[in-house]
């Protein structure tokens, strides 16, 4: 793989209900090819899941079908709550919550700062998982990024498993939970 990807944070409310983690990302792509891989119907299905429809702009309609195979096509209906070309993309969909992409960098510049953030609610156990999924769809963008698109048929979960398991070890390690630490308080942790 071409480009690291580092660890995501994420947080959790005090009661424990409502998460967000967030990825600081850099790609060694211009701007116009990163927008064009996380706002587009063609370059979504490179790297997350396959949109269709998919209406541009703040207000549109977007349905996201995964591919990977392994928990059945599963559509997640929604719509594009933020947009500004080039610069931000976010959508909010039943299955994931809202999660959005800010992009930074200039026509010149061969390189593109990403912030993610994505905000959901659910058991905090969903922590993990999300911060491990989100992980490996970033590695599959840097491969869609160098042209070479996920190969959804060979898609397998071990990659999954392995983030997993490195981040409950990270979260660990840091003495924080993602989602809360069972007593209630909402701690905040970070595997960056």
């Amino acid at each position: 793989m071409s480009t690291e990807i580092p660890y995501g944070s994420a947080r959790s409310s005090a009661d424990g209900a409502a998460h967000t983690i967030g990825f600081e990302l850099s790609y060694p792509h211009p701007l116009e090819s990163v927008w064009a891989a996380v706002a587009t119907p063609a370059g979504l299905r490179g790297w997350l899941a396959e949109a269709d429809p998919f209406e541009p702009g703040p207000g549109g309609a977007v349905t996201l079908r995964r591919l990977d195979g392994q928990r059945g096509v599963a559509a997640a209906e929604g719509r594009i709550t933020a947009w500004s070309r080039r610069r931000l993309a976010e959508y909010t969909v039943d299955t994931r919550g809202s999660f959005g992409f800010t992009l930074r960098g200039s026509a010149d510049d061969a390189h593109t700062r990403v912030r993610f953030r994505n905000d959901f609610t659910g058991d905090p156990a969903q922590v993990l998982d999300a911060l491990a999924s989100w992980h490996q769809h970033f590695e599959l963008l840097a491969e869609e990024l160098c042209g070479r698109p996920a190969d959804w048929p060979a898609w397998t979960p071990e990659r999954f498993r392995a983030l997993r398991t490195e981040y409950q070890a990270l979260f660990a390690a840091t003495a924080t939970t993602p989602g809360g630490d069972g007593s209630g308080s909402g701690s905040t942790g970070s595997a960056a």
